[in-house]
């Protein structure tokens, strides 16, 4: 065998094809890969933009082996590994060229279609420079010629898909000489190892010694090896007393966060987690024979590791108010503050600052991530600003500001997607948009917590014992006398519908209770004695009023706007820029950029995935007939809007309805779009990667949901779930219906598999099956609501687990579902979480029995295939 380095465009110049054998399993990268690779992309795109020389980025290998030589003199490979690498540049070029040919770039889009996607002068297969496995062969080729399917369902289409946003939303933002940028990127900053295999190698058995050939180093193995080999002498005892004591203190995963942190703290804001050894060997090396400098810096780490523990722990900080910060942003969740938190507790420890100096500081940093959930700003960028931070606080502090003076003067910067929310921002915000739809729900229920406790009662609530979650005091679905109020209030034109929509998820209409399925949807005299009998101060406010509508709701959210103004104190010159664009915009141009052919979706569910209103979204839509996508937007019932034009230069296009078709959405006979090819809010949110939208997953399962107020566990609490589920199942559907799915739901548990059941007021049911007795290994096919009389197959989850994760699987699941007389599944939405009517359980439950066997038959096989140590925390 051969290696050498090389670039992706000098791999695949000439006549070429890369064909991946039958042996090997189809395409995998979702989004988080995808997105991983998308990062180390940028950050070469802005070295180069800025004039510095990118660093090739180191992508990982490929091994090939040589094929036949076709007619013409073509040289085939089979890519023996690496297909994942291969295939994901490939559809990025592919996304490129359609960018350039979105702007009329012709030469440049021509330019990557010959040299790099096709073969010119070849035929058939052999036309394409990779080619695929069969299962995934027709979408690839679907996005390569251009054909009305490209961007389908599938992780072929969604990787197709995932390019075309970032790229189109990248030219949105940076122009023209960016795209430039990010192609000669892709061309030749991406390192690859090529080894190449020589003839008459046995091709397969490569194929297997590469896929099984052991447990990998991590990255802090990989230091912890390099330290101790310089550390001939000391090297027993720096060991015993301080790495392994450090090691087992944090445990692996913080040990490399740790090592991380180390660099970016340092100044680094540029270190990836994925090259931490190659980073850390390169500072250390000058100091690799001095045995004394390198205890320094294991000590220093076993130090600094301390630290890490009392941001991961707060319980351990000492310092009443610091602990305070550091636990709201302990349960904020995620990691992005780490930096900046690290920073100040080095600065506490070595005496540079007072504990209450670096609590106002970190309370700026929560402002800064609070501010901008209110304003409904992305959280991408949020990462690579506090990984900034500890460079730009250490400048600000050596020209002699304090540290938390430092903060709030770095994080006011607006520069790129660094954007401190001010005063007035917040006070339209929280009045207008939907509050219940932003962030996650724990930090939906953090700033809920915050508010009631800045009333400061005398029996502060017990938030480790109650059991609250989000309420809506208008409710989500009012009966008709809650309409009757709303409409005392309708000014001309408006219906309480629609004043229904502008205010029931606004943060003036929410509070916490314990008691949500009390609360349910009845009337507010009926909410106010249950609000009224609440140890929550909000809550007693709100049961004071005489009435709640629009007007209460208002009013209340201009007090807590005057309270959040003080919880969370704003920049230093906080303004926006003058005709800065709201960020609702370019989340509906990603909504519609992340679409797959094959679906459509409504002014009203994209009103609600960005928080506006439908007529908002129609007339940004309408004055915007290049946005991409436009045309897949129908009104409510299906049909195409009669104000929709194609921008000008397209004259002469087919009309929507038939593009629409050609991408395979039916229309019935009055020209409405088939419902089941219809995107929800909840889809779009999962397309573009917004974390807990609406879907509900199990109480007790992997996705741990589970409600704001903690979630369920204890087997009374099951029982009454399960009690709760099927009363509302027999008050909501016919006898037929109900016997139907309490048969299989029975069938589901003669087979081994078990039932949980969701936190919200419809209580809905999830066949489980715990893997190897692992709960956090669990899986579920469908997801069943009683009162809306929906079963959701969910696709989205399975993708994501063994052996569903493999798309043939899926695929096979909706064909076997299709086969049932009643549901129609979409293929478009393999990747989503599509639903049948309830009432197929009731003629067909034999065949939706056979179904459910099937599954558990297939994962009892991939189970019984699976490596013994790939169980649960062995290494991987």
């Amino acid at each position: 065998m051969h290696a050498q380095e090389t670039t992706f465009s000098k791999l695949v110049h000439g006549e070429t094809q890369f064909q991946v054998p039958l042996y090997q399993r189809t395409y995998t990268w979702q989004r988080d890969e995808l997105r991983q690779l998308w990062d180390d992309v940028s950050e070469l795109v802005e070295d180069k933009l800025e004039g510095r020389a990118p660093a090739a980025h180191f992508l990982g290998s490929v091994v090939l082996a040589p094929e036949r030589v076709a007619a013409g003199g073509m040289q085939r490979w089979l890519v023996v590994d690496g297909q994942q690498r291969l295939t994901t540049l490939m559809l990025a070029f592919t996304a490129l060229r359609d960018v350039h040919r979105a702007r009329e770039r012709d030469k440049k889009a021509a330019r990557i279609h010959d040299l790099i996607l096709v073969n010119g002068y070849q035929d058939g297969n052999d036309h394409y420079r990779l080619l695929p496995t069969q299962a995934d062969r027709e979408a690839f080729v679907a996005c390569v010629e251009s054909l009305p399917t490209a961007g389908g369902p599938g992780n072929i289409g969604g990787a197709y898909r995932f390019f075309l946003a970032v790229l189109t939303e990248g030219e949105e933002s940076a122009g023209e000489e960016w795209v430039g940028a990010v192609e000669s990127v892709l061309r030749d900053y991406l390192s690859i190892v090529s080894i190449t295999a020589a003839e008459g190698d046995n091709v397969y058995r490569i194929f297997e010694s590469i896929n099984n050939t052991g447990v990998g180093l991590s990255q802090s193995d990989l230091l912890r090896n390099y330290l101790f080999m310089c550390l001939p002498k000391r090297g027993e005892a720096v060991y015993r007393n301080l790495w392994l004591p450090m090691q087992e203190l944090l445990g692996p995963t913080r040990l490399e966060l740790l090592v991380w942190l180390d660099l970016v703290v340092g100044g680094d804001n540029r270190a990836k987690q994925s090259e931490i050894y190659r980073d850390q060997k390169k500072r250390l090396e000058p100091m690799s024979s001095d045995e004394d400098a390198l205890e320094a810096e294991v000590s220093r780490l076993h130090v600094r590791a301390g630290r890490l523990m009392r941001i991961v722990e707060p319980w351990r900080e000492s310092d009443p108010g610091l602990r305070e910060v550091l636990e709201r942003l302990a349960r904020w969740g995620g990691q992005t503050h780490y930096p900046l938190a690290l920073l100040l507790l080095d600065r506490l420890d070595e005496g540079g600052c007072a504990p209450g100096e670096a609590a106002t500081a970190l309370a700026y940093a929560e402002s800064y991530m609070v501010r901008r959930l209110f304003a409904g700003n992305s959280t991408t960028g949020n990462n690579r600003t506090f990984m900034e931070l500890p460079k730009e606080v250490e400048k600000e502090v050596e020209n002699g500001s304090s540290l938390a003076d430092a903060v709030r003067h770095a994080l006011s910067a607006k520069t790129g997607t660094r954007v401190w929310p001010p005063d007035a921002v917040m006070r339209e915000s929280i009045r207008s948009r939907p509050f219940y739809k932003s962030g996650r729900s724990n930090q939906r229920f953090e700033i809920l917590r915050r508010f009631e406790e800045s009333y400061g009662a005398s029996e502060p609530v017990d938030y480790a014992k109650a059991k609250l979650t989000v309420e809506h005091v208008l409710p989500q679905q009012p009966a008709q006398q809650w309409f009757d109020l709303l409409a005392e209030e309708a000014g001309e034109g408006e219906s309480p519908e629609e004043l229904h929509i502008q205010v029931v998820h606004t943060l003036g209409n929410l509070t916490l209770s314990g008691d949500n399925a009390r609360l349910s949807n009845h009337p507010f005299r009926r909410k106010q004695q249950i609000l009224d009998s609440s140890a929550l101060r909000m809550n007693q406010r709100i049961a004071a009023q005489d009435r709640w509508g629009r007007t209460e709701i208002l009013s209340r959210a201009e007090e807590l706007t005057d309270r959040a103004l003080e919880l969370w104190p704003g920049p230093i010159d906080g303004v926006i820029h003058a005709g800065a664009e709201w960020a609702g915009w370019g989340e509906l141009r990603q909504a519609l950029l992340n679409m797959p052919a094959g679906t459509w979706t409504t002014y009203g569910d994209l009103a609600a995935l960005i928080g506006t209103h439908a007529v908002a979204v129609g007339s940004h839509v309408s004055t915007r007939p290049a946005l991409h996508g436009a045309y897949r937007v129908l009104m409510a019932d299906g049909k195409i809007s009669p104000g929709f034009r194609w921008p000008e230069g397209r004259e002469g296009t087919a009309d929507p309805r038939e593009v629409l078709e050609s991408e395979g959405v039916p229309f019935d006979e009055w020209g409405r779009a088939r419902r089941s090819h219809r995107l929800t809010a909840a889809d779009l949110a999962t397309l573009v990667g917004k974390d807990d939208f609406e879907n509900e997953t199990p109480a007790q399962g992997p996705e741990g949901s589970g409600g704001s107020g903690g979630t369920g566990g204890s087997k009374a609490d099951g029982e009454t779930a399960a009690a709760r589920f099927e009363t509302l199942l027999r008050d909501n559907q016919t006898p037929d219906t109900v016997a139907g799915v309490l048969d299989c739901l029975r069938f589901w548990e003669e087979l081994g598999g078990s039932l949980d059941h969701g936190k919200k007021s419809e209580t809905s049911c999830f066949p489980m099956l715990s893997l190897g007795g692992a709960r956090a290994r669990s899986l579920w096919p469908l997801a069943l609501y009683p009162v809306t009389g929906t079963a959701e197959v969910v696709f989205q989850h399975l993708k994501r687990r063994p052996p569903f994760d493999d798309e043939l699987l899926r695929r096979e699941l909706m064909a076997r579902l299709n086969h049932v007389e009643g549901i129609d599944l979409a293929e478009a939405k393999l990747d989503l979480r599509p639903s049948f009517p309830l009432e197929a359980f009731a003629d067909h439950g034999a065949e939706l029995r056979d179904v459910l066997e099937w599954f558990v038959h297939t994962v009892a096989l991939a189970e019984a295939r699976r490596p013994i140590d790939d169980e649960p925390g062995m290494p991987a």
